[in-house]
């Protein structure tokens, strides 16, 4: 029988479908017909934002980590947020309204801005923008035709999370004991040990391992898969469903569960396996020799935003070099101004080498699949996200 999970979020998934198809899934432009905010005024005293778990702190969960008392208390702009917890569930209540900003990953953007979801960022405006990475100021997920509809907020990898007491001295370097049915070195089976991401862009982790494990389908761009491609990864999800404990989607019940439900491995982010290992787990992560996908996090505002001027207050404070130390401190992930790498008391002189920002290179970024396979090969037709979304809903309900 279906969870109660499962229908919630198969609606969500559809429901953004349907709402955001009228843009299309990538390229074209949204935003407000008379361009992007030209002057900062006074702050209207409040500022909404949709963001991932553990994004936007003020010091609830752990006092030492609070990025939003000092900005209420500068501003005057008071926060409040909607937790997402997933790409679709973002778009979903982007398209919904009321919210000025949202933290939203590459598979989410391109459709926010296409659907004219989001308005152009006068980056002008936020004198901390030459600060970022060059690597992300003119990144694809959230720059078209030389328009930024975002700010870079935050970065990381989808590694493997692995249970070390099951894999003793013979650590996992491949994708494949999540993917196929296999004796782990614990001497059982890793069928009912394992765990999938619960979104539709996990066709993609299953593109990756096909990129070395079936190298005849000539898998490039994990993104950009074209029909033959796309049948073969999610036949490769459908054979790895009954390894699944669980699809997970909440980070504090996928610690539990390798915690107390003898998951063995899965696909996860950093955040889990750090705060688990240094708590003490039998835990620790690794970059697979195939590669890993990976999320940059762009901060967006919404077309019809209540707060612009507390937005892009936000804006700002969220590239101040304390707030990306403390956030990649928290959420384990790779700050987008580097500087902020260093002198973070909570972060530590390794903080970003543990968090990966030496595998920033090997990371294939999340992006919105498209029919035009992004623009990549124009005489080649690729599955575009709406089939990932249904096809991957299926594999889920066991269909």
């Amino acid at each position: 029988m279906k969870s109660k999970w499962f229908v919630l979020s198969s609606l969500v998934m559809l429901v953004s479908l349907v709402l955001s198809a009228c843009g299309g899934a990538g390229g074209g432009e949204g935003g407000r017909e008379d361009g992007p905010l030209q002057k900062i005024g006074d702050g209207e005293g409040a500022l909404s934002i949709v963001a991932w778990a553990g994004y936007i702190e003020r010091g609830e969960t752990d006092p030492a980590y609070n990025w939003v008392t000092k900005f209420e208390e500068a501003t005057g702009c008071m926060v409040t947020v909607k937790t997402a917890a997933t790409s679709d569930e973002m778009v979903a209540l982007m398209n919904e309204g009321g919210f000025d900003l949202v933290t939203a990953s590459g598979d989410a953007s391109n459709r926010l801005i296409s659907g004219g979801r989001v308005q152009e960022i006068n980056i002008g405006l936020i004198p901390s923008y030459s600060k970022i990475d060059e690597r992300l100021q003119n990144a694809p997920w959230h720059t078209v035709d030389g328009k930024h509809y975002g700010v870079p907020y935050s970065s990381g990898q989808n590694i493997l999370m692995y249970n070390t007491e099951v894999f003793g001295n013979e650590p996992p370097t491949s994708w494949n004991v999540v993917f196929e049915e296999m004796t782990l070195p614990d001497g059982q089976s890793n069928k009912g040990r394992i765990q999938a991401y619960d979104g539709p862009i996990y066709v993609a982790d299953a593109a990756v391992y096909l990129k070395s494990a079936r190298p005849e389908l000539g898998i490039t761009d994990p993104y950009a898969l074209n029909r033959d491609q796309f049948n073969a990864a999610i036949e490769l999800l459908r054979q790895q469903r009954p390894l699944i404990n669980r699809y997970w989607h909440d980070a504090f019940i996928q610690m539990d569960d390798f915690t107390n439900e003898g998951v063995a491995a899965s696909g996860s982010w950093p955040f889990m396996a750090n705060l688990l290992k240094f708590g003490g787990a039998p835990i620790d992560k690794v970059v697979p020799a195939e590669g890993a996908t990976g999320w940059a996090d762009s901060t967006m505002l919404h077309v019809d935003a209540a707060h612009p001027n507390c937005a892009y207050l936000w804006m700002e404070h969220s590239l101040d070099p304390k707030v990306q130390g403390d956030l990649a401190a928290w959420f384990q992930n790779i700050p987008v101004r580097l500087d902020a790498c260093e002198g973070n008391e909570l972060l530590g002189a390794d903080g970003c080498a543990n968090n990966g920002l030496n595998d920033f290179d090997k990371i294939l970024w999340w992006r919105t699949p498209t029919s035009d396979c992004g623009d990549k090969d124009a005489a080649t037709e690729c599955v575009p996200y709406h089939e990932w979304v249904t096809n991957y809903v299926a594999v889920i309900g066991g269909r």
